[in-house]
């Protein structure tokens, strides 16, 4: 019997095989980059330098290695540390082998990194020593054994908590090992956990498919030509990278590491190394408009710069766009590998005053290459809303580049693709011609430097505070970070707190970059069943920001 999905006199020797039908898989284009661009300058960090053909080497042994070590086809890599080339090699060593990656969050606290490491059920984590101690305490309290690699990056210090350092650990690998990549483009690739709108973090699994197929719209999306230079401004644990560890080398172009994001750092390399592309949330954009005079070197040519988060404000984008750089709004989610809208720019809008060509940047767009179909509709009818910029609807996608679905959460899984759709959660409108544009986020998510904070997760933590009687938490407007956590707390009758001693204490117990930047007290606004009014907050947020600009 045929196995073919085609019908009728089409089924008749037309079977797939190994010479017509192979997987999708990113970690592929390695092999490719490293025969045509063997001599061309893949990653550089610092003052290394890895051609494509000792990069491909590098991530050959680390494959070997790992397999050596135990890690085979399903088994789960966690690795926490900044951009630098072991986050790399590891993108194409660890699936290479059939194992999935788990990028980590280094904002993290080592309560939730414990959480998702045994969530995730990680059998070895690749460590930068800059991160040693948050990685150590979370290990602790795991339960369980787990091994350990070193990574020592540019003596950063640190103490060394593994069984071997990652230098070493390559010396061990076979520099021929074979990178096959997956039996089923379906398999996962890499884990990589979002907290969502809630407090417990969820994993997102990603399939080789989907990621190969954002790298190929990455490099129609921006029009890449050959021989690209990209600036690590992206952490790459956040979505993949954006899928930019694999597009890279369907270019030949090269990978510039950096481990910290800092406007003098940026400009240098910049200059430098002859940056054309760099990637990052808006905070990215107000480092580099904020820089000190002495900080700022110009460009020689244009540096293509791709933003996505909260849109940036149309000011940002007119003064980034003055200091020799080109934006291209895109947005996506972590569950969609990175972007799924461009704001794909329409030659009628060269005429628009500079202001007016920011506004338009500012919107979110049209689907990105691969991506199948992006509407606003009713969530609950599931009609499309009224195209005119106006109507308030859910952003809903259908796409290739959409997640497996939540590990081990079968019933957020459902309510994401409820429909046959993927719901996003955030609220838009759909302009006349087409464009999305993002309005707000229906949960309350707060994005703040393109990391999301749940409002829940940080209210949990005010109510744990022996004065707090009631909490409530929403986002606060920010020139630098986009937003940030603003509380609102009503003390217990006789209780004394000041919004220092609560930010501290939720700073002992979260990640600091989730902790309040504010703290207004006062009475909570209630509908009369007592659910807190948080639009009216909203608005006092916003008129708090306000005040706080105009002293």
């Amino acid at each position: 019997m045929s196995t073919s999905p085609n019908d009728g006199i089409f089924e008749v020797g037309l079977d797939r095989n190994p010479a017509n039908y192979v997987p999708l898989s990113p970690v592929s284009v390695l092999r490719r980059a490293a025969r045509v661009f063997p001599g061309r300058v893949a990653v550089i960090h610092g003052d290394r330098r890895y051609a494509y053909a000792e990069f491909e080497q590098r991530c050959r042994r680390l494959a070997s290695a790992l397999s050596r070590r135990g890690v085979g086809r399903g088994d789960t890599v966690a690795i926490m540390a900044p951009n630098i080339p072991a986050m790399i090699e590891a993108h194409y060593a660890v699936p290479g082998i059939g194992a999935v990656l788990n990028p980590l969050n280094i904002r993290l606290d080592a309560a939730t990194i414990r959480f998702i490491l045994g969530h995730g059920e990680a059998k070895l984590i690749l460590v930068d020593r800059e991160f040693s101690g948050v990685v150590a305490t979370a290990i602790s309290g795991l339960g369980r054994e787990i091994e350990v690699v070193d990574i020592d990056d540019l003596a950063m210090g640190g103490e060394r908590i593994g069984s071997i350092e990652y230098e070493a650990l390559l010396a061990e690998g076979d520099p021929d090992c074979a990178l096959e990549g997956p039996a089923d483009e379906w398999q996962a690739l890499i884990l990589s956990y979002t907290s969502g709108t809630t407090g417990d973090p969820k994993g997102v699994v990603y399939h080789h498919r989907g990621a190969y197929l954002n790298s190929l719209s990455n490099i129609a999306a921006w029009a890449m030509p050959k021989h690209p230079v990209l600036l690590w401004t992206l952490p790459i644990f956040h979505s993949l990278g954006w899928c930019f560890p694999w597009t890279i080398p369907l270019m030949g172009g090269t990978q510039v590491c950096l481990r910290k994001v800092e406007a003098k750092a940026i400009f240098e390399a910049i200059v430098d190394h002859g940056v054309t592309h760099m990637c990052g949330a808006p905070v990215v954009m107000n480092t580099l408009v904020n820089a000190r005079e002495g900080e700022i070197r110009t460009p020689s040519r244009p540096v293509h710069l791709m933003t996505a988060a909260s849109a940036p404000p149309p000011a940002v984008i007119e003064k980034i766009e003055r200091l020799g750089f080109e934006v291209l709004h895109v947005y996506g989610l972590t569950e969609v590998f990175g972007p799924s809208t461009i704001c794909e720019w329409q030659p009628e809008w060269d005429e628009l005053s500079l202001i007016d060509k920011a506004a338009m940047k500012a919107r979110q767009g049209v689907p990105y290459p691969t991506v199948e179909d992006i509407r606003v509709v009713d969530p609950v009818t599931m009609r499309d809303v009224a195209a005119d910029g106006v109507h308030l609807g859910e952003v809903v996608k259908r796409s290739n580049t959409i997640m497996r679905g939540y590990l081990k959460n079968e019933a957020a899984t459902a309510e994401a693709f409820a429909g046959g759709w993927f719901h996003t959660g955030d609220l838009g409108v759909m302009h006349p011609d087409g464009y999305i544009q993002l309005k707000d986020r229906s949960k309350d998510i707060i994005i703040s430097g393109g990391e999301n904070i749940s409002t829940i997760e940080i209210e949990d933590v005010l109510y744990r505070h022996p004065g707090v009687m009631e909490a409530a938490v929403v986002a606060r407007p920010d020139e630098k970070w986009g937003e940030t956590p603003c509380a609102f707390v009503a003390l217990r009758e006789g209780a004394e707190a000041d919004e220092a001693a609560i930010i501290a204490f939720c700073r002992q117990h979260l990640a600091h970059f989730k902790a309040p930047r504010s703290v207004i007290f006062g009475p909570l606004p209630k509908t009369s069943t007592g659910k807190v009014q948080k639009f009216m907050l909203r608005e006092r947020a916003r008129a708090f920001q306000s005040d706080v600009q105009r002293q």
